[in-house]
Order: structure tokens, then sequence, then C-alpha cells
């Protein structure tokens, strides 16, 4: 059986459908690290942490959010369940910058290891991934 040349990308979130695209490769951010996908890979389901997915096509590398989830695995396609996930043209560096201030002057004044902690160290992480989606796709997203 011959191997697929490429790979349907598909990103779904409870809100929305993200993103339906044929693509080259895609690195996913998995709990226990990144994954790499090329066209044949051998199937899988894994469990998302909260990163940055990067996927090509052609010469061309575009980056999204991923917010905890799942990713299914196949050798022609990749389906990503996320809680949330966000194109980086479609962050407002503003606001994920102030997001980010927001969280980490909330995790400065929380006792550590509390839940108020906790909740502003998953905001800060948060708030980072949106911010390393805009630098590695250039800064080109808009600051309102």
């Amino acid at each position: 059986m011959a191997l697929p040349e490429h790979i349907e990308l598909q990103i779904v979130t409870p809100e929305r459908h993200v993103l339906e695209e044929t693509v080259d490769a895609v690195e996913v951010p998995g709990k226990e690290g990144y994954l790499g996908v090329l066209p044949g890979h051998a199937p899988l389901i894994t469990e998302l942490g909260v990163g940055t997915l990067a996927y090509r096509k052609g010469t061309e590398t575009r980056f999204l959010t991923v917010i905890s989830g799942y990713a299914e695995v196949l050798p022609d396609r990749v389906i990503v369940l996320a809680e949330a996930s966000e194109k980086a043209e479609e962050i407002d560096a503003g606001r994920a910058r102030t997001a980010q201030e927001r969280a980490q002057a909330e995790l400065a004044k929380a006792a550590a290891g509390s839940e108020e902690w906790q909740q502003a160290a998953v905001a800060l992480e948060r708030a980072l991934t949106r911010m390393q989606a805009i630098s590695k796709a250039g800064g080109g997203a808009a600051a309102h």
C-alpha cells in the first residue's frame, strides 16, 4: 500500500471548527511533549497539553494555540479535539500581553499551591502560549 503524500488536518473546539486543511507535516503539543506527524504515521490517540501546534504546507509554516484535549493520528489524517484553539493571526497581542501581566500579578499574590495560585498558573501558561504563537508566526498578529 502506497504511503499518503499529505495529511488532512482538522482542528475542532466546542465553539467552532478552527481549521480543515491538507498539509505536509504537523507538530502537536502532546501532554508529555511535542509529537511530529508526517504522512503515513502509525495510528494513535494522544492527550494534548497546552502549546503551539505547527503545520507545514509547502514552504510555509503556520501556528495555532492548542489548549488541552485529544488528537487522533491516522496515516492520512490528524484530528485535534481541543478545549480551545486560535490561529496565530487571530490573536490580539495587546490582549494577550494584558492577560499575561494579570496572571503574573495574581500568581505573585496567591499562596503557592492554593486554588487561586493554580488558576493563575493555568492562565499564565495560556497567555504565554498565545504570545509564543504570535512570536513564531513573525509577530504579525494585530495589537488592538
